[in-house]
C-alpha cells in the first residue's frame, strides 16, 4: 500500500512551521500508524534528514502520550481509538493523509507533531487528587460504594489526558478533561471532603491555562478515545456552582 503524507514540520517552538510531503511506499496494512511513521523515519534517517517527531510511550492506548490530527480528526477516523492503536488497514492505497499537531494556545507546539501538554499536569496538581492521612491502607471492602456510583466513577477515570478533546473543540476547551477529573472523585466517598475545593481549584486552573469555554458542541465526546460522556461536564458545572455559592457567607446550598 502506497500513501502520500503531508506532515507538519516545525523545528522548535519559535519556528513558523510548514507542511512537508512524503511518500510512504510498501506500507503493510497490519502496521499501526506509529509503526508506519517509524519506518518512514528510518528512511529519513538513512538519507540524513531529520525524522518526524511525535509523542509515544506505551503504544497500547493507555498512557495518552500519542495523539495528533489525521485529516482534521483527532486520533484519526476510527472511533474510540488512539493513534497508536490505529492500524493502516483502515486506509486505502493511494490515500493522502494530512498530519498536524493539536492546535490550542494551551498546547504550544514543541516540534513537528509534539505539543506541550503540561497544562493538564498543572490542572491535576491543582485538585485532581484525594488527600488521605498517613498510616496503613484501609481494607478494600471497608467503604461500601453503590455499584452504579463506582461504575460511573470508573467511566470518568478512564480519561488518559491525551488532549484530543481540546484539539477537536472549536473553542479549545478542556471541559471534558476537567469534568472527568472532577466527576471521577466526586462520585466516591473518598472524594467528598475536598469536593467543593476540588471543583473551584480545577476550574480556576483550567481558566488560568487559557483553555476556551465549553459551548456544548460535542466534538470532544466524538473524538475521545475512551468514550468519556458529556455528562461529566454537566457534573462539573453543578459542583462548581454549588461550591461557588456555598463560599458566600449568606448562601444556603442544598446538597
Amino acid at each position: 500500500m502506497n500513501l502520500t503524507l503531508h506532515v507538519w514540520r516545525q523545528k522548535n517552538a519559535t519556528d513558523k512551521g510548514r507542511m512537508t510531503t512524503y511518500a510512504a511506499k510498501g506500507v503493510n496494512p497490519e502496521m499501526s500508524f506509529l509503526e508506519m511513521l517509524d519506518v518512514l523515519n528510518e528512511e529519513l534517517t538513512m538519507k540524513g534528514e531529520d525524522p518526524i517527531a511525535f509523542d509515544h510511550d506505551c503504544r497500547e492506548g493507555i498512557c495518552g502520550s500519542c495523539g495528533f490530527m489525521i485529516n482534521g480528526v483527532a486520533h484519526g477516523p476510527l472511533p474510540k481509538t488512539t493513534v497508536c492503536q490505529l492500524h493502516m488497514r483502515h486506509f486505502k492505497n493511494g490515500d493522502k493523509l494530512y498530519l498536524e499537531p493539536w492546535r490550542a494556545s494551551a498546547f504550544p507546539v514543541l516540534k513537528d507533531l509534539v505539543v506541550n501538554r503540561s497544562a493538564f499536569d498543572r490542572i491535576i496538581a491543582s485538585g485532581g487528587y484525594v488527600s488521605v492521612p498517613s498510616g496503613s491502607a484501609p481494607d478494600g471492602n471497608a467503604i461500601a460504594i453503590p455499584k452504579q456510583d463506582s461504575d460511573r466513577a470508573m467511566d470518568s477515570a478512564q480519561c488518559i489526558g491525551c488532549g484530543a478533546c481540546v484539539a477537536a473543540c472549536p473553542n479549545a476547551s478542556a471541559a471534558l478533561f476537567t469534568g472527568a477529573k472532577i466527576h471521577h472523585l466526586g462520585m466516591l466517598p473518598q472524594g467528598q471532603p475536598e469536593r467543593k475545593k476540588r471543583a473551584l481549584r480545577i476550574v480556576a486552573q483550567a481558566n488560568a491555562e487559557l483553555f476556551g469555554s465549553c459551548t456544548n458542541i460535542g466534538e470532544c465526546e466524538a473524538v475521545c478515545p475512551k468514550g468519556i460522556n458529556l455528562e461529566v461536564i454537566a457534573a462539573m458545572n453543578r459542583d462548581f456552582l454549588r461550591a461557588s455559592w456555598s463560599a458566600r457567607p449568606d448562601a444556603v446550598v442544598a446538597e
